[in-house]
């Protein structure tokens, strides 16, 4: 599975963004699917997850109510949308495929990146 991550963007605190997830390759509807991100100096952490189906959803305690990960598996994308952003989300944020839980090793699939920065 190839993915291709976009939406990041410069915000200001308080607004929203939606990150997409293009998918292609392999079938991503057998796929359970995540969102990581990583800012400078700190470890990949693990922000929001679905499941192949979508039909479970798993949130960081961070981004739980502001964040919606969701996902079309007939047209091989993924999204993640962004609302109340704050400054502390700017991070570069990744899809990832092909793994489950929180931990980014147990990730197969990732996409490259879409920088996210949300100013005070």
């Amino acid at each position: 599975v190839q993915l291709q991550a976009s939406g990041g963007g410069l915000v200001q605190a308080g607004g929203s963004l939606r990150l997409s997830c293009a998918a292609s390759g392999h079938s991503f509807s057998n796929y359970n699917m995540g969102w990581f991100r990583q800012a400078p100096g700190k470890e990949r952490e693990f922000v929001a997850a679905i499941s192949w189906s979508g039909g479970a959803t798993d949130y960081t305690a961070s981004v739980k109510g502001r964040f919606t990960i969701s996902r079309d598996n007939a047209k091989n994308t993924g999204d993640l949308q962004m609302n109340s952003l704050k400054p502390e989300d700017t991070a570069v944020y990744y899809c990832s495929a092909g793994g489950s839980g929180r931990t980014p090793l147990k990730y197969n699939y990732w996409g490259q990146g879409t920088q996210v920065t949300v100013s005070s």
